[in-house]
């Protein structure tokens, strides 16, 4: 086993592994203040070590495990190609968002998601836009090789897909992470979908489209051919990060986000995933083929 394949799955369990924590601690422990006070001191102390660097670590595990994946399987020049301007482009926009209130309406970061940027917008931020950007710019645009030599419809395609991926996580994840007993962000004002503005998805869906948009552009024609068990990695991410949120906000009553994260983000997810043709005979358990482990560009291209 390649080191790389080894560092990829190490990030990808520790970042699932950290997901039952939170939920143990912002659903269950935090509501009883009695559990935290009869722990023991050493108790207490890893506790709000959880609760000030769980986030931070949970993103910060996603994000590696997704670029090691990226750089694998598509090489460095594409690896980089998405990630810097999803990177860029997203705390761009977070800036502009935090000092402005455009393009997702009047919001501004709290604690616990680690250092912040000019004093708004935490590091994680723009990470987390990357990792779960590209997982989900990924599924459709496996899912798309049905347009066999139509790379404008197969490019174009991706990107609104990708960025509707994106978009229905952050109906469930929003709640969740503004409206619970501990906020990582709040509202400047009341939005009428459940705190929030309809401003703010769209938002997500135009800082998607474009920095998808930009990656696009830098990957040019030559598109990645990727078999389903290519894809098994990214879809494992994106319904993680998904039930994460999910099992966050239904706890706590937002299950109509819930619903509608299902119906325009798990379904779609797992049809694009499923009419992704072809199948490796030999693959790892994270969905790369076997052969192809430890090489940096691995995939067919398909040229217009």
């Amino acid at each position: 086993m390649k080191p790389l394949e080894i560092a990829q799955r190490f990030c990808l369990m520790g970042h699932m592994a950290t997901m039952p924590f939170g939920w143990v601690g912002l659903l269950f422990i935090l509501p009883h203040p009695e559990i935290i006070v009869n722990l023991p001191p050493m108790g207490q102390t890893l506790f709000r070590l959880s609760m000030s660097g769980g986030g931070v670590v949970n993103i910060l595990l996603g994000a590696t495990a997704v670029a090691l994946y990226a750089y694998r399987t598509f090489g460095v020049r594409r690896w980089l190609g998405f990630m810097v301007p999803a990177v860029c482009l997203s705390l761009s926009s977070e800036l502009m968002g935090t000092r402005t209130g455009f393009p997702f309406g009047d919001y501004g970061y709290l604690s616990g998601l680690g250092y912040k940027i000019a004093g708004l917008v935490p590091f994680t931020i723009p990470l987390s836009w990357f990792y779960v950007g590209l997982v989900s710019y990924l599924i459709a645009l496996g899912g798309l090789q049905v347009a066999q030599n139509r790379t404008m419809i197969r490019q174009v395609g991706a990107i609104i897909l990708g960025a509707v991926l994106l978009t229905a996580w952050d109906f469930v994840l929003d709640p969740a992470m503004s409206q619970t007993i501990i906020h990582f962000w709040e509202w400047g004002q009341e939005g009428p979908f459940f705190g929030m503005p309809y401003q703010n998805f769209v938002g997500w869906l135009a800082t998607g489209s474009l920095f998808m948009s930009v990656g696009t552009w830098i990957w040019g024609q030559e598109l990645p051919q990727m078999s389903r068990t290519q894809l098994g990695f990214p879809l494992v991410v994106y319904l993680s990060n998904f039930t994460y949120a999910a099992v966050l906000s239904g706890v706590s009553g937002f299950t109509t986000p819930v619903v509608l994260g299902i119906l325009m983000a798990v379904i779609p997810a797992l049809v694009l995933w499923w009419i992704t043709p072809g199948q490796a005979k030999e693959s790892d358990s994270l969905g790369v083929p076997a052969a192809q482990m430890g090489q940096p560009a691995p995939v067919k291209v398909v040229v217009k």
